[in-house]
């Protein structure tokens, strides 16, 4: 075939190929695969938009592996706040001083506004499948297992002083630690912006 017929085609001898697969391969490369409905869930919060003083049906979500929370208010997302977790990040807790940050359905039950880590929002744990299981492997007994699943009954603090631990708060500080012992920290900034929208009871769902 000769050299002006190979261009006509679009095929350059000398430099080992043709023009067109070029094209297909640029279209292979900008595909971008469809983002369900779960992941949409999560994209484009209201970062700059002010929060408002009231939160319609708020609700705390915590993603451990992303190290992220975020806030919603009905299916609004209106932050995704940057947090540490704890030193075991993989494991659910389970006991007193296994620095993992507990995972399932939670709610606030005490807000402190004179913590020692800036200001902290108190979470419901031990819920009642991490004190069914405490009572299933006798790390509590059946007299703590009643006390925690009537504190939860009634929306209050449930003990924090059995082998299952407590204390387990979102709270500030987190621009100085690497990790935590099984809280969530933010930044101070955004502990500030969200201490005063979060009221006692809001729900707190904590993900792998």
């Amino acid at each position: 075939m000769r050299l002006s017929a190979l261009m006509f085609l679009g095929c350059w001898p000398l430099i080992g190929g043709c023009t067109a697969p070029t094209a297909v391969n640029d279209r292979v490369a900008t595909y971008t695969p469809p983002v369900s409905a779960e992941e949409a869930r999560y994209r484009n919060p209201a970062q700059h938009q002010p929060l408002p003083s009231v939160l319609d049906n708020p609700l705390i979500e915590i993603h451990k592996q992303k190290k992220t929370l975020y806030l919603f208010s009905g299916d609004k997302l209106w932050r995704a706040y940057p947090v540490l977790i704890g030193q075991n990040p993989e494991d659910d807790k389970i006991r007193r001083g296994d620095a993992c940050t507990p995972e399932g359905k939670f709610y606030i039950c005490q807000k402190n506004p004179r913590s020692k880590y800036h200001l902290s929002l108190g979470l419901s744990y031990p819920n009642r499948e991490h004190a069914e299981r405490g009572l299933r492997d006798r790390l509590i007994d059946e007299r703590q297992y009643d006390a925690i699943v009537r504190s939860i009954n009634q929306g209050a603090i449930p003990p924090w002083n059995t082998a299952l631990g407590g204390e387990i708060f979102i709270h500030g500080d987190g621009e100085f630690w690497q990790w935590t012992y099984g809280c969530v920290a933010l930044r101070n900034k955004d502990i500030d912006e969200l201490y005063p929208v979060i009221k006692v009871g809001t729900e707190v769902i904590i993900k792998k």
